[in-house]
């Protein structure tokens, strides 16, 4: 089996790092330099940063604030937001990260995944899906995906476009579910198990950590390869080396 995950994620907004809950009412969290070198320091398995109104404001990744984290981290590095282009990657790439998320721009012209993995492999491709169950004239197991950091709903289903995707190329699936997201109540594990069982590509769980069982679950019942984090790591709520501690006491294996 191979070894589960822990990422942190760094949702960066005006060069500061924020968390809200639903996406939306947002707070400070602190320097994403400063976060992502504790975390590289403290055992964290890899980071993923996105700039999460590069896509709304219509602007590209700050390529500065990504070489000054690849500068001072150790570990596997996953820039999204505002990538439209394979200059956008290639230029990136340069900067440090070792692997590219897109998201709103691969749902508006789906052919980026498939160009991004023929011209830097599928290793570097990731795609993040946000996504939302139920809602407004919606059947309520019906997951919708959503553009701009979760404010314009698509006619895209997830288990759907998450299969086109990995035709297409994609490396893996980052899925954050909008219903859980800041709420602390665990992740979204049935739909992350429908998943697992639907591609042969990792799958990242993403909203709904509120406490160390989140996580194994999240593992157990989710079939999730890595579980990624944001306001319970940057608010010391939980600390990486006590949950991979805990983890491998649940006989879940981790790296360490």
């Amino acid at each position: 089996m191979l070894a589960k995950r822990i990422i942190p994620c760094l949702d960066i907004k005006d060069g500061q790092t924020v968390k809200g809950t639903n996406f939306v009412n947002l707070r400070q969290a602190g320097d994403p330099v400063e976060l992502a070198r504790a975390y590289s320091e403290q055992g964290a398995d890899e980071l993923v940063f996105l700039d999460i109104t590069a896509s709304f404001e219509g602007r590209r990744t700050f390529a500065e604030l990504v070489q000054r984290i690849a500068a001072n981290i150790s570990i596997p590095f996953t820039v999204g937001g505002g990538i439209h282009q394979l200059s956008d990657v290639d230029r990136l790439l340069a900067a440090g990260a070792d692997k590219i998320s897109v998201n709103s721009s691969a749902l508006r012209r789906p052919e980026l995944i498939d160009e991004i993995a023929r011209n830097f492999g599928s290793q570097v491709c990731v795609l993040a899906v946000d996504a939302r169950q139920g809602g407004e004239g919606r059947a309520p197991q019906e997951w919708r995906c959503y553009l701009n950091g979760g404010r314009i709903e698509t006619e895209r289903e997830l288990f759907d476009w998450t299969h086109e995707a990995q035709e297409r190329g994609a490396g893996e699936i980052l899925f954050t579910s909008m219903n859980h997201d800041g709420v602390k109540t665990g992740y979204a594990n049935q739909a992350l198990a429908q998943l697992a069982d639907n591609l042969s590509i990792p799958i990242i769980a993403s909203g709904g950590a509120g406490n160390e069982a989140h996580f194994r679950y999240v593992f157990q019942q989710g079939k999730a390869d890595a579980a990624l984090a944001a306001s319970v790591f940057h608010f010391g709520e939980i600390k990486i080396p006590e949950l991979k501690s805990y983890l491998c006491a649940q006989n879940i294996a981790i790296r360490t």
